[in-house]
């Protein structure tokens, strides 16, 4: 019997491992059509809401305004573009602050929010956390930069209902991704701890001070170059 159930295992371990790196092959090449979040934010919403709660068109990176995507680096993770998937010293600090009792947010990367957004589901567990790090190596093993950053602004969430930056610059500011300015992409980027709740236009003052801080920090880094091909 312990023999059959860990042969069972053993073959399901097997067929994760294979189903795994073959659907992270597979998203190298192809958009990304929903993700996990986007269904359950789905199935919350009440039947006679639910043709008006998903806004989400895949735009290639090279459509998008450069600007969004050094905002999003400078406000989620300014050190993406050296690191493995994991900012090692970022989630030093989360852990310290954590044990401080502060308020934080977490050391994660775009690698991993990434790797969460697009084949994990949101609740927090260690079974969640433990696989969010399988999948952010597989991605920074089997994609480049410019891929990750690709399904990032594709998938993650930037308003309520609204996935991906095509859909949230329509949203907030009524413009194609490519047309975004830095101060709108600043302000898309502000909202990103909380966008169900924060709203990117008209900005609270806790917005706007983020905002502000981000476009200081875009000055700070320069202009973006990916350096893989």
């Amino acid at each position: 019997m312990l023999k059959r159930v860990f042969r069972l295992l053993l073959k399901c371990m097997l067929w994760f491992f294979i189903l795994s790196i073959a659907l992270v092959i597979l998203f190298k090449w192809v958009p990304v059509p929903f993700t996990p979040l986007m269904i359950l934010r789905y199935l919350e919403t009440p039947a006679s809401q639910r043709h008006s709660t998903w806004e989400h068109d895949w735009t290639p990176l090279q459509e998008t305004s450069p600007f969004i995507q050094l905002a999003v680096i400078c406000s989620e993770d300014q050190n993406f573009m050296s690191h493995n998937g994991f900012d090692l010293k970022a989630i030093e600090k989360a852990m310290k602050d954590n044990k401080k009792g502060k308020s934080i947010r977490g050391g994660s990367t775009i690698s991993q929010q990434t790797a969460k957004n697009v084949f994990l589901w949101p609740q927090r567990s260690w079974l969640r956390k433990g696989l969010e790090a399988y999948f952010t190596c597989l991605i920074e093993l089997l994609w480049n930069k410019q891929r990750i950053m690709e399904v990032y602004l594709n998938s993650v969430e930037m308003g309520d209902g609204i996935y991906g930056i095509e859909a949230a610059s329509k949203y907030w500011f009524g413009k194609a991704a490519s047309k975004l300015t830095r101060d709108e992409a600043a302000a898309i980027a502000a909202i990103l701890p909380n966008p169900r709740h924060f709203k990117a236009v008209p900005a609270t003052q806790y917005i706007h001070n983020r905002k502000t801080w981000i476009l200081k920090q875009m000055g700070f880094y320069g202009n973006l170059k990916y350096n893989d091909n």
